[in-house]
């Protein structure tokens, strides 16, 4: 009877209390929705007397300008929640309508086409020839080459001469067929020496004049007569050092050339 009656007022005991904890829950769930209710009216009316409050603002001419007071810090810092919600809701921010099928509005601009190039000497346009040229093959407007001479020290290093068929005059004048004019007092005005190509046996001579006392060698020799000339010969005169390099030889002579035309 007495366990009974014990068991009995545990339970009833146990009852009060866990209803008890529920009403509490039920309490402190209301006091916390009343809370977030009272929170959000006073962040809304915070913005509303931000929004019509002004600061006056002194003017030019004693006029005053009306300013927004700052929003308090509460209502500039929106919640974790409020900015999650932003970030996730989209924003439009072109609001005009694109039909799918309208045609592109895009404008290509062509640049104008460009003239065609014009030559030169005739101003006549120049025309594109398609498959192998026909190269004409006629007489000489001037004396061709047929070798040269690189001045490889003294005045006008780097500097070259042409050589041309027949007989060629070398001298430090401008009136010789091959002038050496570059500063060099040692070489004599006229006709030093002679240098002659013959096509005939395609062949270059150099020949010393030696009524001149000027020094003349040719691979450090003194030549008293004609000396055949070879590929890369240096010839000394004065102070200068010119190397001989020939375009027409053996292999090549222009006379050869007109014949095939």
């Amino acid at each position: 009877m007495t366990a009974g009656g014990g068991s009995y007022g545990q339970g009833q005991r146990s009852g009060r209390f866990l209803g008890s904890l529920k009403d509490a829950l039920v309490a402190a769930s209301r006091e916390d929705t009343g809370r977030h209710e009272a929170a959000t009216a006073e962040r809304a009316a915070a913005l509303t007397s931000a929004a019509d409050s002004v600061i006056p603002v002194p003017g030019p001419q004693g006029a005053s300008a009306q300013l927004p007071a700052p929003r308090p810090e509460s209502a500039a810092s929106p919640s974790a929640a409020e900015a999650a919600r932003e970030a996730r809701t989209p924003r439009i921010t072109d609001e005009r309508h694109i039909e799918v099928d309208s045609p592109p509005t895009t404008r290509v601009v062509r640049a104008a086409a460009q003239a065609e190039p014009e030559d030169e000497d005739t101003g006549a346009r120049t025309k594109l020839v398609r498959g192998k040229m026909q190269v004409a093959r006629g007489t000489f407007d001037r004396d061709p080459v047929a070798g040269w001479l690189v001045i490889v020290g003294g005045p006008g290093i780097g500097q070259y001469r042409p050589i041309f068929e027949g007989n060629n005059t070398v001298g430090r004048a401008a009136s010789n067929r091959i002038p050496i004019d570059f500063g060099d007092d040692a070489i004599s005005a006229e006709e030093q020496a002679y240098i002659r190509y013959d096509s005939a046996d395609r062949s270059f001579l150099f020949v010393p004049n030696l009524a001149k006392t000027n020094v003349v060698s040719v691979n450090e020799k003194r030549p008293t007569g004609a000396v055949e000339l070879a590929q890369m010969d240096v010839i000394t005169m004065g102070r200068t050092q010119l190397v001989f390099v020939p375009f027409c030889g053996p292999d090549f002579d222009w006379a050869a050339l007109q014949e095939q035309s």
